[in-house]
């Protein structure tokens, strides 16, 4: 029976070493304060919205929302970002995305500054992940992924990992992460020839295609530790991964469940970077 690597374990960690900085912050006179920007009400924008603000409540990170009509044009988005830029309050901005067709999505990235860029979204901060630099923050799943992998104690340096998906929210910035750690990394897709014998010599399975159910049996080995990043809905309604968790679970030595793993832990990881904004911003 694989050990479960349960995300709110990891954050309830994360949480307390990031509670400890804003009590620092707020008694050097500094309040954290996050600038949240929606455009429309997608459910699943309006679902972690909800989560970011719980999360940040209890933290003691203050919260303002920007949500604009999903009919507004880019101009207004545009002065919503300038605005945030400009305020030297605001440590961190969180702009969720997809954004509607009438926006340029490189154009609304490219106008956030990077320092405030806490999801990792802008051109200089995935630069940043990529070159060591410090410049800006990796996308909160990315490191959601490596943080609940060290909290556990898996390791990395010098083990082989098997990244499946090469996205730059999850996969490539994750692969890096890892990289750093001194793992060898090895990044697959969707048609990456022979991936069941890629993913098998793997010590760690980083698995985010994005396709319900697409890890199957001939992916996994004994003694692996595998993340699972994708959440699906089944057709009974039950949340499910990119991993068949059913077929892993007998296998692998650790797995983290969906729900309860990576999601558990995103907004976690959002709030240490806010933080961590507000500290560099103060010169902390």
């Amino acid at each position: 029976m694989a050990m479960l690597l349960k995300g709110a374990q990891a954050a309830a960690a994360m949480n307390e070493k990031t509670a400890a900085r804003v009590a620092r912050l707020e008694a050097a006179g500094v309040r954290p304060t996050l600038a949240v920007v929606r455009v429309g009400e997608r459910p699943d924008d309006l679902s972690y919205e909800k989560g970011v603000m719980n999360r940040c409540s209890k933290l003691g990170i203050q919260v303002q929302l920007d949500a604009l009509p999903a009919d507004a044009a880019q101009e207004e988005l545009l002065a919503v970002l300038d605005r945030i830029n400009r305020d030297a309050a605001v440590h961190g901005c969180l702009l969720f995305r997809p954004l509607p067709p009438q926006m340029e999505d490189g154009a609304i990235r490219a106008a956030l500054a990077p320092e405030k860029d806490v999801d990792g979204i802008t051109d200089a901060s995935l630069a940043g992940v990529f070159t060591g630099s410090g410049v800006g923050y990796p996308p909160c799943t990315a490191q959601a992924c490596v943080e609940i992998l060290e909290h556990y104690g898996i390791p990395l340096e010098g083990r082989r990992v098997t990244v499946v998906g090469r996205s730059l929210v999850v996969g490539k910035p994750a692969a890096m992460l890892l990289d750093r750690k001194n793992a060898t990394v090895t990044i697959c897709n969707s048609r990456t020839q022979g991936l069941e014998q890629l993913c098998r010599q793997a010590d760690v399975l980083v698995v985010a295609m994005g396709r319900r159910g697409a890890i199957g049996s001939g992916c996994f080995a004994p003694g692996q530790a595998v993340v699972d990043v994708g959440i699906h809905t089944d057709e009974t309604g039950k949340l499910c991964g990119d991993v068949r968790f059913d077929e892993a679970e007998p296998v692998v030595a650790a797995i983290t469940p969906v729900p309860g793993g990576v999601g558990a832990m995103t907004t976690s990881v959002l709030a240490a970077h806010v933080v961590e904004a507000a500290v560099r911003a103060a010169g902390l």
